[in-house]
């Protein structure tokens, strides 16, 4: 059987890959002590729907969008962290970004503007900014949209002035303003509602292992020093179960009924 899968890489920014290889070293004692054998260092070459979808995981980030119209039948659920951005135990919110020297400031302001994002299945970026905008129109109030690739690169289109809006997730956000000079040129006019945020997952395993596996991850987290604690701005691990994701779907569901059915997610 091929070697196991661990990978953190939702927020693994340069910045902070060594705050993430930190957390995997932990990870790795963590598994070892509940009896997994973990590969000796993260994953960071394979496609991450590859990795998912693959029978070797054994642990990783994956988004709800994904998680909720992809996955949901093939992995299993091992928990949801909780960040520290002002936001629930194990939810989080996006921010929607503007340049700072624009005139902008509500949503109703965005009306025939043009708007990026990092990914069409990204919740963060993508489909909770739909779903937010479906409060103040439809697809012809917006006059185009395009894919940037990434968060960061969103935030430096936007302060390029490439694109007018875009939609970012609590954390990416709180890490651009440690980390991307870019961010500094753009302002905060709205916030999306809250969703549960990124889930850890594995291959399909029995509820015991699940356990096993939810436990070792609290185990590392209580192990990390606070530097690393901080630059990750990890604070917690919640059990959230796979329902408690359903309001990504219902959410999606008003988003297409808004758009039309050729909006692509």
């Amino acid at each position: 059987m091929s070697e196991a899968i661990v990978s953190l890489p939702m927020y693994d920014w340069p910045e902070v890959q060594i705050y993430n290889d930190r957390f995997f070293k932990e990870l790795r004692t963590s598994l070892a002590d509940q009896g997994f054998i973990a590969p000796t260092a993260l994953n960071r070459t394979i496609a991450t729907m590859d990795q998912w979808l693959g029978d070797n995981l054994l642990l990783s980030q994956t988004c709800g969008l994904p998680f909720k119209t992809v996955l949901k039948d093939k992995v299993s659920l091992v928990g949801t962290p909780a960040y520290g951005i002002n936001c629930g135990a194990g939810s989080y919110f996006s921010v929607i970004v503007v340049h700072q020297d624009t005139s902008i400031d509500t949503l109703d302001d965005l009306k025939g503007l043009t708007f990026t994002y990092n990914d069409k299945r990204s919740q963060s970026g993508y489909a909770a900014l739909l779903f937010t905008l479906s409060h103040i129109g439809n697809t012809k109030d917006f006059r185009s949209s395009f894919e940037s690739g990434s968060h960061r690169a969103s935030i430096q289109t936007v302060a390029a002035g490439r694109a007018d809006f875009a939609s970012i997730d609590a954390l990416s956000w709180e890490l651009a303003l440690r980390h991307e000079p870019a961010a500094q040129k753009l302002k905060v006019i709205a916030t999306s509602e809250p969703t549960p945020t990124l889930p850890f997952i594995t291959a399909r395993r029995s509820r015991k292992e699940i356990d096993q596996l939810h436990m070792a991850v609290v185990d590392a987290m209580v192990s990390l020093d606070e530097e690393t604690r901080e630059a990750l701005l990890l604070i917690g691990f919640s059990p959230l179960k796979e329902r408690d994701y359903d309001v990504i779907e219902t959410r999606l569901n008003i988003v297409k009924r808004t758009f039309g059915m050729s909006c692509e997610i």
